[in-house]
């Protein structure tokens, strides 16, 4: 299961641009960090809202991925987010993990946390349904 969501995480382009790692993986459970570059900053000089979405919605969907068999992947069917504070700190850190494995659907849920000198606030939440596919 490792190697097969580090591999596929390895050709999110996407990712790499905003300097996201894959920093936990677990069953049900995965976690990628983000620092918050210049590049991702909105005008208020904190972390973009796409930042804080694209990795959370990123980790949910891995976390989906460890409930599937080899054969399947995950595509996000829907999914929403509630953004509670700005992304202030040094990093963001966003912990997906399944609520509801299924063989249809996947009810999948991310957390995401500002850190800042190990002080961690909660920013957004985001709740959606992941697809299963063949490849």
């Amino acid at each position: 299961m490792d190697s097969r969501i580090r591999a596929s995480f390895a050709r999110q382009n996407m990712m790499h641009t905003m300097g996201a790692e894959l920093t936990h993986i677990g069953d049900g459970e995965v976690i990628i960090t983000a620092p918050i570059l210049l590049s991702s900053r909105q005008q208020h000089g904190v972390a973009h809202a796409a930042l804080t979405f694209a990795i959370g919605d990123t980790a949910a969907g891995y976390a989906a991925l460890t409930k599937l068999p080899s054969d399947q992947e995950v595509m996000t069917a829907e999914i929403k987010i509630n953004l509670l504070s700005p992304g202030q700190g040094d990093y963001l850190r966003a912990t997906g993990k399944v609520i509801k494995p299924g063989r249809r659907l996947v009810v999948v849920t991310a957390e995401v946390h500002a850190i800042t000198d190990g002080q961690e606030k909660l920013i957004a939440i985001l709740q959606g349904t992941m697809a299963p596919v063949q490849i």
